[in-house]
């Protein structure tokens, strides 16, 4: 079985190399989660549009993003001028990127359920062709 950090960081290298195979940049920013500033997993571009990503990984059928990454998420796009996007790879089901408005509040944290995902999240390929 992997453990939550490890399928976590290869469902970051796997979206970093399709955003190189498509013609975009990205990187994983080093120490997200862990350091005092607030950091994206990713952070990526195509020299017209740049896009920071928080992601995540979830077998089950909801993915819970805590109060406090959307916060910094909203902080560091912010200050960096970046879209900011959650993508949530449903596993056997693809990924779904939503904007962070596009999430449901909860009393202790945002959701995102997989039908929700499904009927308004955007894919992969609809992100990156998107226009700036």
């Amino acid at each position: 079985m992997v453990n939550r950090k490890a399928k976590g960081s290869g469902a970051e290298r796997e979206l970093i190399h399709k955003f190189w195979k498509c013609g975009w940049a990205a990187i994983r920013v080093a120490g997200s989660g862990s350091i005092k500033y607030p950091t994206p997993d990713i952070i990526a571009s195509n020299n017209l549009r740049k896009i920071a990503i928080e992601v995540k990984a979830t077998k089950g059928d909801a993915q819970y993003i805590t109060k406090d990454q959307i916060g910094q998420m909203q902080e560091f796009c912010q200050r960096f001028g970046a879209e900011a996007w959650i993508a949530v790879r449903f596993d056997n089901r693809g990924w779904y990127f939503v904007s962070l408005e596009e999430l449901r509040e909860t009393t202790a944290a945002f959701v995102l359920d997989y039908d929700k995902a499904k009927a308004i999240g955007m894919t992969f390929e609809d992100v990156t062709r998107q226009m700036p």
